[in-house]
């Protein structure tokens, strides 16, 4: 069950953020939903579950945008590795340290990402890069931390998302 509400989750955050969150773009940036529930997922559960759902959530991102088939599930998957390591070490019932690791994620998902396309071929200036998209790209997608990460906590102790016993 907690498999089909993840993909369910992911499904959504992908709807979203290509519809109603392409109209409330700030700067031409908008917020990235779907590193947000990578980040939950593995601050709340590990890093190999942070790595697992960022590789899924990240290759549904790129057939779905029809972008480089890999490069968000390799960057998402990174994200949630590394916010993973901080799961027994870090307060998890703290908004602040959620949108912290959420900024932080963000910051080297997309410097991963914009170094990647680098290897492609294709190159963007680094400081426009950073000052234009990596992080405002944080910084929204950090805002929205608390708006999202308390039910997406309760949901994982008590609701939908826990773990059930067969």
């Amino acid at each position: 069950m907690r498999s089909l509400v993840l993909l369910a989750l992911v499904v959504l955050a992908l709807l979203l953020q290509s519809t109603v969150f392409a109209i409330f773009q700030v700067a031409g940036v908008k917020p990235d939903l779907i590193l947000m529930l990578v980040v939950f997922n593995g601050f709340l559960q590990g890093s190999r579950e942070g790595a697992f759902l960022g590789f899924l959530a990240g290759l549904l991102q790129d057939f779905f945008t029809g972008s480089y088939i890999g490069l968000n599930a390799l960057t998402k998957m990174l994200a949630g590795y590394l916010v993973g390591l901080a799961e027994g070490r870090l307060y998890k019932e703290s908004v602040v340290l959620a949108a912290i690791m959420t900024f932080l994620a963000s910051i080297v998902s997309q410097f991963a990402y914009y170094i990647l396309l680098f290897y492609l071929g294709i190159q963007v200036p680094p400081l426009i890069a950073v000052l234009q998209v990596i992080i405002p790209t944080a910084i929204y997608t950090s805002l929205l931390v608390p708006l999202a990460y308390w039910k997406f906590m309760r949901s994982n102790e008590k609701g939908w998302l826990r773990y059930r016993e067969p």
